[in-house]
């Protein structure tokens, strides 16, 4: 059973341990993790990351990071829950480490989205898809078939984990030396493409590559996590994990819709309608009253729509906190594979079901939608294509001068052909969806800097 003393370690990640100790009245050596994230260049960087929707112009739908800390809010609240239910529990673990708990999984939140490349999701499938189908350098032939593995089925997640623990060049030991009890909790799919690939593993995807395996193994030693493979490289969760992933789902579920109804896709009696199907007329009947009593004074359809995501979320919140002590022995055994939001019951099951009906048929396949991921498949492609034959094939003034388009962070020095790949990868996956665009444009002699 794992043990809540190793999980909340706040130790750091490639720091010794005399130096990170000691805490002083104004921050929690979490909150430091919440932090030393929001202060950094890829989390300012996700403001110009779509969401789903591309970037906006007249009217403002959600990116990357109005994303990221809507989920933090939400992940803390559920940090906070489970939080007291562990004191309640009388748990022998010292209340500074449970008080710090709002702050791992609101952490863990704020940086969940940093691995995802430009476009939105459909960047991922850009990059997988440029080395299974589009490759001309023949790449397959000089990797490792684990090390293939990592970019035909390219993970936004594993892609965080290297982006916060990987040490780049020129850079410190332990990347943004997290805490450990952060770094857990961000591990969503604690196993590598290998073991998907393989059928060695019951998660759905990957969430670490094969340049983070051992710092995988590493963390889950620090953390007490428990191997549940023989091959020694898949983990069971942390269990805060399953609290930064609800707060996701729940976000990115609820606030797509009302991007949707900011950019007139639906209706605004279609996004009330299936917001008040998460409450159930007999079971949440106090709380439909006391919406219909706030609802009354409000003539704003805008603020209406507000007013029900706000309730919809805490209606959410509770019942993902219940799911979590519901299967709370599952979880500390590492039987639980599940999301929290997959386990919802009744109105609220439902109401999650049509909505994501409704995402597939009318949100993600919009017109607008569709327009930027098959820009964004385009301009991914061939900024890979450019910077990768350059890294393989670096026999020219024009592949020498692309390369030094690379940031200094990604050049090593006798590296091979998976490390050069990395970095190409590295370099196209950070950029935001402006910069690729712009970088795109130049390479092709479409537009270039004119010096004045």
């Amino acid at each position: 059973m794992l043990n809540w003393n190793s999980l909340l370690s706040h130790k750091r990640l490639g720091i010794d341990e005399t130096l990170h100790t000691s805490e002083d009245a104004a921050r929690s050596q979490f909150q430091r993790d919440y932090d030393r994230i929001i202060f950094s260049s890829p989390f300012r960087r996700l403001q110009n990351k779509t969401q789903v929707f591309p970037l906006p112009g007249s009217v403002f739908v959600h990116n990357r990071l109005t994303h990221s800390l809507e989920v933090a809010s939400v992940g803390r609240s559920l940090g906070n829950i489970i939080a007291n239910g562990l004191a309640e529990r009388h748990v022998n673990v010292p209340q500074s480490l449970l008080d710090g708990i709002g702050s791992i999984v609101s952490a863990a939140c704020l940086a969940h989205d940093l691995g995802n490349p430009p476009f939105g999701h459909s960047g991922e499938k850009a990059i997988s898809r440029y080395f299974s189908e589009i490759d001309t350098n023949n790449i397959r032939e000089l990797l490792t078939a684990s090390q293939f593995q990592d970019f035909i089925n390219f993970e936004g997640n594993a892609n965080a984990f290297r982006l916060l623990t990987h040490q780049f060049s020129g850079r410190r030991k332990g990347g943004f030396a997290l805490t450990y009890a952060t770094i857990g909790t961000l591990l969503k799919y604690p196993c590598t493409s290998s073991d998907i690939a393989n059928n060695n593993s019951p998660y759905e995807k990957y969430g670490v590559f094969q340049t983070e395996l051992a710092t995988l193994q590493h963390v889950a030693q620090e953390l007490g996590l428990q191997a549940i493979t023989d091959s020694g490289t898949v983990f069971g969760r942390h269990p805060l994990v399953f609290l930064m992933e609800a707060a996701d789902d729940i976000c990115y579920q609820i606030v797509d819709l009302e991007d949707a109804h900011r950019l007139g896709i639906l209706s605004s009696q279609q996004t009330k309608d299936l917001l008040f199907a998460f409450f159930d007329p007999k079971a949440d009947a106090k709380a439909l009253d006391e919406l219909h009593v706030l609802l009354h004074d409000v003539s704003d359809e805008n603020e209406q729509i507000v007013i029900l995501r706000s309730r919809t979320i805490n209606k959410l919140i509770d019942d993902c906190a219940a799911i979590f002590w519901e299967h709370y022995d599952d979880i500390m055994n590492c039987r639980f594979y599940s999301s929290l939001t997959k386990q919802l019951q009744g109105a609220s099951k439902q109401a999650l079901q049509d909505i994501q009906h409704i995402a597939s048929n009318k949100i993600y396949n919009s017109r607008e939608v569709v327009e930027i991921q098959v820009a964004g498949h385009r301009i991914l492609s061939e900024l890979l294509h450019e910077f990768i034959t350059a890294a393989l094939k670096n026999n020219s003034l024009y592949t020498e001068q692309l390369l030094r388009l690379l940031p200094t962070q990604l050049v090593y020095a006798n590296a091979d052909t998976y490390s050069h790949i990395c970095s190409v990868v590295d370099y196209v996956a950070g950029m935001t969806d402006v910069y690729a665009l712009e970088i795109y444009r130049k390479i092709k002699g479409i537009s270039f800097s004119v010096i004045r």
